[in-house]
Formats: structure tokens, C-alpha cells, sequence
């Protein structure tokens, strides 16, 4: 069993930021940072006081982390980034919002004493002398200082004050993990109230010194304490008045802060069972717990409640058998067809979630080659008359019409100067349609050559979906009914919204520029269209669509040609598929990477990195030159102890990373890998910590520097072997699409909801129980209907003893009882 904190992360939007370039606008994005660490980069939205983000994670963090911070940053090409305000939340704030913070915060400036990160190593004693006490301060060490100096390091030397004297150890240069094994002696009067604080500082030469964080102490509490010894976080000098600089802007954040105590899977073992046993025996179950479950969700509940669910049976393999009785239920209560699966159901959230977790390997393969072309070509394309202007027209078919920005364009010539000619309206809206077509016609074709790339889960879900659907309106006017059930989840939520916002389906890195998103709008239009089988309400919404109409008239018999294939899987081609699949192992994650290359040796070596092709699978790290070369191993998952961060000044680059591993023999060795950007980095170093969360033998320090000559270069030790001057990072990751499923941990997610409304389902049971004492009579001897629910209020109440008595440790205390921040 374990403690696990997450944060579920939403950047919204931010409004009324200053303008940071001479045309009086920003480029601005968002960091996020964990205590300090950058995790999360935004996308750049460019040119604009307002941006929108909507950008989602997850992240899994260790108990103790203190804080999580927002800087909002203008993007610059030829100089360095702005930092335009910062917005941090702590744990305890987040704490204090059990449904999680969500809202406007004012951005306030940033300042460099408070920037303040890393932690240092006292020990504190009372020595008691004769007749008189002494307060002895040792300065032992302190990690991950922030870098003040342009080399990526700092000078830092320690000042302790107490009782009006100050002592300042020596200057450790060129480190942020510096060791000073110094000791300090103070007069110690009885009753004496001073606190002893203890700064750290960056020296410089010729400017004045950088502050780099305080930790103050309560000298009373020492007395009882005698002695004292520990790593304490550096603190922010927080004395200084803040001065106003004016408004900043703001950014809408929704942030939840989840802390879960995750029990051993026997735990879990009844309610999974029991759960499982209700979906296999569907609408006919004693008790329909998953139909009482489904009422007591709330509209703001639901999909987290169906994406644990769904995640639960997917790992039992009973996601498709979950998912049937959904449509069943939902189908049980429908009678017009035309409102089927149109509502945020249960159903409907469940399939969602479904696709995105099984189907997006599948996606990207379908749809990443044509969004790829879309952002590459940025053509100009409107089909709205009242839309089309000058400005946005682009490149004629032989140049560029320079026309005043401001004017319409309108049907007949325009006459403009040198080799330009103007385009008319009618010759925009042509160009438009054709590329629209040429795009529609491009997605549905490799629609249609995907059947068998379809993954079998998905497939016989979809096939169920068609039967029960078919079952239910078997008429002839309700000949497309099957279809548009199918088209509604495939088309309308999950095709369509991946169209309209690549970035959150990862399938681009970037969100896509203002003419690009109208391009993917009007595609997802039409998408939406063929999705609707082109009935006559679809048209009629908006009648400038006809250009394509042929397209998507054409695009129906394509589809439904497409659905009849991808539904004709029988159970043994099922279990086949699956079967394969499960061998074939897909990479966890792939793509190219930069690995470090020494040249020569001694003092005059020089270091390179070279561009190669990398996989991660659940079986190790290989790399080859091309994506279709053959693959070398280059690490055996198992051999791994740590993936982590290396520090900028090692190489001039903040995107490098380790792996220190053990080869064949047992030796251990480190590969430096840089990446791109910071947020391939972070990926990366999610996606190997969590294949080798279960090793033996994982590390719990490492050196963020490298040995270069005869010595760390962080810590500037000359033993090769010594211990790590830093903590490693193994539990911050970041949830991804392609994760492996955490059963137990989803049964925890799925036991908490069914805490929180079980007073209700209480409720529910005495209603039926009554319902079936007054029918005892007529329905014979069988299990009564509520047995479902009494079985699982037996398997809530074994579950609240077990956390009861749970020894899952509290976030790891700091030294509070001496610990005072001076505010």
C-alpha cells in the first residue's frame, strides 16, 4: 500500500496581459513548476493580450511536494524569453479546496528573492559549557541551489545571525550542490527569544550578491530539543514591501489536488469481483448496481466516474461487455431515435473515454497524416461569404494581391499594381472547397483503409453497439439508425474533436495559428456531416456548406460501407487479434533523440551529441538510425536505477537527461540523452520512470553533474563512486494517453465515489427492499433485488476498516517544532 498525490491541471485562459513587444501585443505561454522543477510548457499562443490554452494533465507527485506555480512568459525569437507574473498555489491551499481551486488569479510580479529553491543540510545543538550554554550551528551541505550566474551554477557561501553577531562560511565555486562541513558557535542566554537564521547567498565580483533563501529557527524550542539534525527547504525573504507594478493580467487555472492511500489488490478484490459479476450478467444482474451507480452520478461527476470505470474493466477485460450493457440501459430508455446517445450519458462519457484510451494509437494513425498536411500547407480557406476578406485571401494563383487590408473583397476584378492580380470572392470560395474536398476526401479514404488497423476491443464494441441499436429500431425508416449510433461516437466525439483541437489529442505540438483553426473547423464541419449521414437538418444548418455537399453525400456511402466492415468481426477473429496484439508489444514511447558521444580523453576531450532513433518498450531502450532501421538494444529496462534531469551547465543545455543503469556485468554506467524541448524531456523521463517504478535496486541520489577530469562537476567531489549530492525525482511523472492501467488504483478512485454517494444508494436499497416485500408473493423464491446492493455495502464497510487501520505514512514531516517563517 502507498500514498500517491496527483495534480489535475486545466490552464485555461489568461486576459489582460501587458504588452511585452514593440507592436503592442505578447506571445505568451505558460511553465508550470513543481517546486521549482519545470514540468509543463504551454503552447505559444502568438500575438495576443488574451490567450486560450485549454490545455489538460495529469501529474503524479510524492506527498511532500510544497508548491505548484504559473509564470506566464512572452516567447521572444532573438532575445531571452519575458517573465510576465507568476500565479502560486500551495499544498495547503490546495488542500483547503477538496473539489479543487478553480477560478481567476491576478498574476504578481516576479521577484528574484523569492525565487528561491533547494534545501540545506544544519545540525543544531545546545553545548552546554561551564557555567555558560552555546548554540553551535553546522553548515553541512545544501542541494539544488538556484543557478544566479550565466555559467549555469553559483558562488554560494552561507551568513548565520543570531543575537547581533553574523558568521559567513566560505565560497564554494561554480555549484549548486556545494559542501562546507563548517561549525559556528553563538552565546546562549537563558530565556534568550532571538532567532537564529541561517541565508544563503551568491557571491559576484563586481555586483551585489544574489539571495538564494533563508531558513529561520525558534532558539526556545532548540532548548528542549538539544539537538537537531536535518535537510530544511530554503525560504523566500518575504520582509521586503512588495512594490505595485501595475496590473498584470490574469490566468484561469482549475487545479485539484487528489492525495490517495492505494491498499494491496486483495483489498480491492470483492468490489472488483462484485462489479465484474454485475456486468457479466448485464440487464439480467439481481441488483443493476451499474444502473443505480449511473443515476447517482452528477453532471460534473460523470466523466471522471466513467473514465475509472471504464478503465477498471478494461484491465479485467470486460470493457466491451461494460460498455453493452450501457447501450442497453440507454437504449431501454430512448424512444426516438433521433435523441439517441445524445446526452452526456453514462454511456456516452464511458465511450468516450474508451476511445480515447484504446483508440488513439489508432487515431493518429488514421487522421496524423492529414492534420500534418493542413499545418504545413496554412492555405487560406473560408466557405462563409460574410467571412472572406483581403487580408485573409493568401497568395493568388500567380502572387500575392497587396490590396489595402481593410477592403472587401467583392465578384469582379480588382486592379492592382505590378504582377498582382486580385482574386473575387467566387474564385476564394472555389479554392476553399477544393481544398476542403481534397482533405475530406484524403480522411476518408484512409477511413476506409483502416478496418483491419482498427483494434479488435474497438471493433466488437462497435459491433455490439450496431446489434443492440439494430435490435432496438429494426424498421426500414430507421435503416441509418445503427450507423449514426456508431458515427456519433466515432465521428462526432472523437474524429471531429481531434480535428478541431490536435494539440489535446497529441497530435501536434503547437496549437494550430488563427487561418489554420478555421481550416480545421470547417474540415470538422464537414466530418460532422458525413458523421449525421447528411440529413436534411444537418444541410439546413448552414447552407454555405453545399460546395462539399457532393463530397459528403459521396463520403455517407463511404462511411456506411466502412461501419459495415468494421462491425463484421466474429469473437474467434476477435481473440485472434487481440492475441496478436498482445505479442507484438508497441513501443511505450519512440522518437528521435540526441545521444552524448565523448571524443578522446584527458583534460582535452571534447563531447558531442548525435541524432538517433529511440523506443521504449516494457522491455528496454533501443535506439537505431532511422525510424524503420534495425533496432540495438542499448539498456535492459530491468538494469535501470534512475532517470533524471541533468543539470544546464554539464553541456550548455537545459533538455539533457541520465540514465544510469547496470550493464551485463553489473557495472554501473550513464547515458546522456538531449532532447528537443522541455516538454519531450519531461515525457521522457515519465515514460522510463514508470517502467522501472518496480526495479530493485532504484536509487534514491544521484550527481545532476557529470564527472568530467577528476571530479563531480556538481558537487566538485573527486570520488567517482560517491554517494549522489542530489535526491532523485523516480515518483514525478505525467499521465499519458498510452499509459498501463493501474488497476488498484482505479479500484481506490471507483471505492471513493461509491463512499461519497452512499447514503444514497441507502436510500435506493430501502426502496426496493420495500418494492420486493411487497411483492414476495408473486416473484417466487431467487435472490432478491437488492442483494447486489447489500453485497456492496458489506464490501464499502470491509474497505473503511482496512484504510482504518492503514500504516500508510503522512507526507514526510519537516522540523516544524523549530522551523518559524519570518513573513
Amino acid at each position: 500500500m502507498a500514498k500517491r498525490s496527483s495534480l489535475s491541471i486545466r490552464i485555461v485562459e489568461g486576459k489582460n496581459l501587458p504588452a511585452k513587444d514593440i507592436t503592442g501585443s505578447s506571445d505568451p505561454y505558460c511553465i508550470v513548476k513543481v517546486d521549482n522543477e519545470p514540468i509543463i510548457r504551454t503552447a505559444t499562443v502568438w500575438k495576443t493580450l488574451c490567450p486560450f490554452w485549454g490545455e489538460e494533465y495529469q501529474v503524479h507527485l510524492p506527498p511532500t511536494f510544497h508548491s505548484v506555480a504559473f509564470y506566464v512568459m512572452d516567447e521572444d525569437a532573438l532575445s531571452r524569453d519575458d517573465v510576465i507574473g507568476k500565479v502560486c498555489l500551495t499544498r495547503d491551499t490546495l488542500a483547503a479546496h477538496p473539489k479543487g481551486f478553480s477560478g481567476w488569479a491576478h498574476l504578481t510580479e516576479v521577484d528574484p528573492d523569492e525565487e528561491v529553491q533547494g534545501e540545506i543540510h544544519l545540525r543544531l545543538e545546545v553545548v552546554s559549557g561551564t557555567g555558560t550554554r552555546r548554540l553551535r550551528c553546522s553548515v553541512l551541505e545544501a542541494r539544488d541551489l538556484a543557478p544566479k550566474d550565466r555559467n549555469g551554477a553559483s558562488d554560494p557561501f552561507v551568513r548565520v545571525h543570531y543575537n547581533g553577531r553574523t558568521q559567513e562560511t566560505s565560497i564554494v565555486k561554480k555549484s549548486c550542490y556545494p559542501r562546507w562541513n563548517e561549525t559556528f558557535e553563538f552565546e546562549l542566554e537563558e530565556g534568550a527569544t532571538e532567532a537564529l537564521c541561517v541565508e544563503a547567498w551568491d557571491w559576484d565580483l563586481v555586483s551585489r550578491n544574489d539571495f538564494l533563501g533563508k531558513v529561520v529557527f525558534n532558539v526556545p524550542g532548540l532548548w528542549a530539543a538539544q539537538q537537531e539534525e536535518g535537510w530544511f527547504r530554503l525560504q523566500p525573504d518575504k520582509s521586503k514591501s512588495q512594490m505595485d507594478k501595475g496590473n498584470l493580467g490574469s490566468l484561469q487555472l482549475e487545479v485539484c489536488l487528489r492525495d490517495e492511500t492505494v491498499l494491496s489488490s486483495s483489498c480491492y478484490q470483492p468490489l472488483v469481483q462484485l462489479l465484474c459479476q454485475e456486468v457479466k450478467l448485464g440487464t439480467q444482474g439481481s441488483g443493476q448496481l451499474i444502473a443505480l451507480i449511473e443515476e447517482t452520478t452528477s453532471t460534473e461527476c460523470r466523466q471522471e466516474v466513467a473514465t475509472n470505470l471504464l478503465k477498471l474493466f478494461l484491465g479485467q477485460g470486460l470493457a466491451k461487455d461494460f460498455l453493452d450493457l450501457l447501450f442497453q440501459l440507454e437504449l431501454g430508455r430512448t424512444s426516438e431515435a433521433n435523441t439517441l446517445f445524445r446526452s452526456n450519458s453514462l454511456a456516452s462519457k464511458s465511450m468516450e473515454s474508451f476511445l480515447k484510451v484504446a483508440g488513439m494509437r489508432y487515431l493518429h494513425g488514421v487522421l496524423g497524416p492529414i492534420i500534418d498536411r493542413v499545418f504545413e500547407e496554412k492555405k487560406y480557406v473560408e466557405l462563409d461569404p460574410s467571412k472572406v476578406e483581403v487580408k485573409d485571401v493568401g497568395p493568388c494563383p500567380r502572387r500575392v494581391c497587396l490590396a489595402p487590408l481593410s477592403l472587401r473583397v467583392r465578384p469582379g476584378p480588382r486592379r492592382c499594381s505590378g504582377l498582382h492580380r486580385p482574386q473575387t470572392e467566387a474564385e476564394v470560395l472555389e479554392q476553399s472547397a477544393q481544398t476542403l474536398r481534397s482533405h475530406l476526401g484524403a480522411l476518408l479514404s484512409a477511413l476506409s483503409r483502416s478496418v483491419r488497423a482498427c483494434p479488435a476491443v474497438v471493433r466488437a464494441t462497435f459491433r455490439q453497439l450496431f446489434r443492440r441499436v439494430r435490435e432496438r429500431f429494426p424498421s426500414a425508416q430507421h435503416e441509418n439508425v445503427p450507423f449514426i449510433a456508431v458515427t456519433s461516437f466515432l465521428c462526432l466525439r472523437f474524429l471531429s474533436p481531434a480535428i478541431m483541437a490536435p494539440k489535446l489529442f497529441y497530435l501536434r505540438e503547437q496549437h494550430a495559428d488563427a487561418r489554420t483553426s478555421r481550416t480545421l473547423l470547417l474540415l470538422a464541419k464537414a466530418v460532422q456531416n458525413v458523421g449525421n449521414m447528411d440529413t436534411p437538418a444537418s444541410r439546413a444548418k448552414e447552407a454555405w456548406m453545399e460546395p462539399l455537399q457532393s463530397t459528403v453525400h459521396q463520403g455517407v456511402a463511404q462511411l456506411k460501407d466502412f461501419i459495415t466492415k468494421l462491425v463484421n468481426i466474429e469473437e474467434k477473429e476477435e481473440l485472434d487479434l487481440q492475441r496478436t496484439l498482445s505479442l507484438q508489444a508497441p513501443p511505450v514511447k519512440e522518437g528521435p533523440l540526441f545521444i552524448h558521444r565523448t571524443k578522446g580523453k584527458g583534460p582535452l576531450m571534447s563531447s558531442s551529441f548525435k541524432k538517433l532513433h529511440f523506443s521504449l518498450t516494457t522491455e528496454a531502450l533501443s535506439f537505431a538510425k532511422t525510424p524503420s532501421s534495425k533496432k540495438s538494444s542499448l539498456i535492459k529496462l530491468a538494469n535501470i536505477r534512475a532517470a533524471e534531469k541533468v543539470e544546464e551547465k554539464s553541456f550548455g543545455s537545459s533538455r539533457v537527461m541520465q540514465i544510469i543503469y547496470t550493464d551485463d556485468v553489473g557495472r554501473p554506467q550513464t547515458a546522456y540523452l538531449q532532447c528537443k524541448c522541455m516538454n519531450e524531456l519531461n515525457q521522457w523521463l515519465s515514460a522510463l520512470r514508470k517502467v522501472s517504478m518496480n526495479n530493485t535496486g532504484l536509487l534514491g541520489s544521484y550527481h545532476p553533474g557529470v564527472f568530467r577530469g577528476d571530479r563531480w562537476s556538481c558537487c566538485h567531489q573527486k570520488d567517482k563512486t560517491d554517494v549522489g549530492c542530489d535526491k532523485t525525482r523516480s515518483r514525478v511523472t505525467l499521465q499519458e494517453w498510452n499509459d498501463p492501467l493501474d488497476h488498484d488504483l482505479e479500484a481506490q478512485l471507483i471505492y471513493r465515489y461509491l463512499l461519497g454517494v452512499e447514503a444514497t444508494l441507502r436510500e435506493k436499497h430501502r426502496e426496493l427492499r420495500g418494492a420486493t416485500e411487497a411483492g414476495t408473493a408473486l416473484e417466487g423464491p431467487g435472490l432478491a433485488p437488492e442483494d447486489g446492493l447489500a453485497q456492496l455495502f458489506q464490501v464499502l464497510q470491509d474497505l473503511k476498516k482496512a484504510h482504518s487501520v492503514s500504516p500508510a505514512a503522512a507526507p514526510a514531516s519537516e522540523h516544524r517544532n523549530l522551523l518559524e517563517l519570518q513573513t
